[in-house]
């Protein structure tokens, strides 16, 4: 994990998202809390995560979710070579749906 961004504000914020219960909380705050463009992105990225777990090529990604290439390596490296963060998330939703 990157020691640099582990400090006090940022486990209030952290602590802050655990605190949230359901979907409606999560828009509120979150549109609270960042720029349209910024949420756009993010949610880029982890469709873009999604997909390179399922194996969709680079091109099929682009077309589908508008991201760049750079884009789409950028968060391959970090599946390849992060903290599993998008591992964490994608096989727990992965779960849920299974139950």
């Amino acid at each position: 994990m990157n020691k640099k961004i582990h400090t006090g504000e940022m486990d209030r914020l952290m602590e802050g998202i655990l605190q949230l219960n359901n979907l409606e909380e999560c828009y509120q705050f979150f549109e609270d809390l960042c720029t349209i463009n910024e949420l756009v992105s993010l949610g880029q990225r982890f469709e873009v995560a999604r997909m390179l777990r399922e194996d969709h090529t680079y091109s099929e990604i682009a077309e589908a979710t508008g991201a760049s290439t750079a884009t789409i390596s950028r968060v391959n490296r970090s599946l390849n070579y992060g903290n599993d963060g998008y591992d964490l998330i994608l096989d727990r939703m992965k779960k849920d749906k299974t139950e």
